[in-house]
């Protein structure tokens, strides 16, 4: 059966060498992913990875998109959060976690020149952060713009595992993730404890969570009033 589907073969012998190459890749650095260490530890001749992949350079691109699609599946759906501000925080520390258990794959992930392939797998990722900021938003518990706050989530969380996976072990900072969350968190969320939208901006970002539902508008009126909810979260800031 194996031999009359050569393209379920191909597909095993190149979802084997993307591991082999993560593997060296997490033990000794990008340096390491060589076409002839890779090959050796897969037990395999070097022609099978210029033929699946083109050179190290391909190799290295599918071990990126690899990498971004083990991240995503580690992240619970959507929804199933009974508090959306929970499941935003729970998001930061699997981020964290994930950059802490793989610092160079997590590395690489975040620096190198991404494929077409691995350009469709990061957006989704991205777009599972802007539906848990949206959940929020529709909570009333957002004081920012939706893009903002995943603009201050993504800029932070990555530089925090940037900061702590340069730091030796000894001297890293563990109370660092914690403290940087507290201060997006303040910076993007409403009290939970406030009676009531605090605000202009509060009840901007709120009303524009919304603004989908709103169907006794039309779309051309949605739109106009999104833009002038927008501009109103960016001019004003709640008080807290």
């Amino acid at each position: 059966m194996n031999a009359s589907n050569p393209v379920s073969s191909r597909e095993r012998t190149r979802a084997q060498l993307v591991e082999v190459a993560a593997r060296v890749l997490a033990a000794e650095g990008p340096e390491a992913v060589t076409t002839r260490s890779v090959a050796l530890a897969a037990g395999m001749q070097a022609p099978t990875i210029y033929r699946l992949f083109g050179d190290k350079n391909g190799l290295l691109d599918a071990v990126v998109e690899h990498g971004f699609a083990s991240y995503l599946a580690r992240k619970p759906p959507v929804g199933t959060d009974a508090d959306p501000v929970e499941g935003l925080r729970a998001g930061w520390e699997l981020h964290i976690g994930f950059g802490l258990e793989n610092p160079r794959l997590f590395r690489l992930m975040h620096t190198a020149l991404r494929t077409p392939k691995g350009e469709a797998i990061a957006a989704t990722g991205t777009g599972i952060l802007q539906a848990r900021v949206h959940q929020v938003a529709e909570a009333g518990r957002l004081r920012v713009t939706e893009r903002r706050a995943v603009d201050l989530i993504h800029s932070a969380g990555t530089g925090v595992v940037f900061t702590l996976i340069d730091q030796a072990g000894n001297d890293r900072d563990d109370t660092l993730a914690d403290t940087a969350w507290e201060s997006v968190s303040a910076a993007i969320l409403t009290d939970a404890s406030t009676p009531a939208v605090p605000g202009p901006a509060a009840a901007a970002v709120t009303l524009r969570a919304a603004l989908p539902d709103l169907t006794a508008l039309t779309p051309s009126e949605r739109a106009l009033l999104g833009d002038w909810l927008d501009r109103i979260a960016r001019s004003h800031r709640a008080p807290g």
